[in-house]
């Protein structure tokens, strides 16, 4: 077996390392379930080697994203469900299906024309697989998957209710119900139940992702750029902890926010 710039050669490859006669154990263990928090890990090694504009990465996570297809597809063929072909049609024939302007005899028009007919067409496409499973009343937010990260689920629940009116009129209208929420966290440790509390920063957090669409934010990108920040400025302050010959739990707090602020200052300058 050889590499190859063909993706049959992936195929080919996967199918051995699945083959009962001569494949290998580990592969030959893993179930979908198992397989599945690769797949999502893969995607955010990708976004990570993007966001560094590291193309040598980008070009091996890629890779290793393109497997996950690969390896699914293989277990479901095993299993008699589908194979590679079968994804590869439906997502070609939804590309075709959603871009009549370039596939099809429909003006192109502007992008914001374009988003809206792409959602028209995602829109049918709802109501159609809810049919097919005898569900005649399809929701908005049916194919907003569990398994985003929590921040972006909300942000994209929250963009889906927008499009059928359910939402604030403005930025000043969310920042008043983010104050209200953060009242209400307060009140809720006030009173000593944990529970509340645990609803209440839920709440928080939920008008937060509103506030940033509304802002044009991507608030899982915002938070993530956050806990980069933090990350580099905290390996500043344990820095400064080793010049001056100190341990970060022993420099107490007024020390460590001394030192918090030089690289806070210096990232303003």
């Amino acid at each position: 077996m050889q590499p190859s710039r063909d993706i049959s050669r992936l195929i080919e490859i996967m199918a051995a390392l699945r083959n009962p006669v001569g494949g290998c154990p580990w592969d030959l263990e893993q179930d979908f379930l198992t397989i599945r928090h690769y797949t999502i890990e893969e995607a955010y090694e990708v976004a990570d080697a993007i966001e560094r504009q590291d193309f040598s990465d980008l070009r091996e996570e890629l890779g290793d994203l393109l497997l996950q297809p690969i390896y699914h597809a293989q277990m479901a063929s095993e299993a008699g469900h589908f194979d590679i072909g079968d994804v590869i049609y439906a997502i070609t024939d939804k590309l075709i299906r959603r871009h009549p302007h370039v596939f099809g005899d429909v003006e192109a028009g502007t992008a914001v024309a374009s988003e809206g007919r792409w959602e028209a067409i995602k829109a049918q496409e709802r109501a159609a697989k809810a049919s097919r499973k005898g569900d005649m009343a399809p929701s908005i937010l049916d194919d907003v998957p569990n398994v985003l990260p929590a921040l972006a689920r909300a942000g994209k629940l929250t963009k889906r209710a927008a499009k059928v009116g359910f939402d604030w009129p403005d930025l000043d209208a969310v920042r008043a119900k983010v104050d209200e929420e953060l009242d209400e966290v307060i009140v809720a440790h006030s009173s000593g139940d944990a529970n509340a509390v645990h609803e209440e920063i839920g709440d928080l957090l939920f008008a937060v992702a509103n506030l940033a669409r509304h802002a044009g934010i991507d608030p899982e990108a915002a938070l993530r750029d956050a806990n980069n920040k933090f990350t580099r400025r905290f390996h500043h302050v344990e820095a400064r902890c080793r010049e001056d010959g100190i341990e970060p739990k022993d420099a107490g707090l007024a020390r460590l926010d001394g030192y918090w602020n030089e690289i806070r200052a210096a990232d303003k300058a």
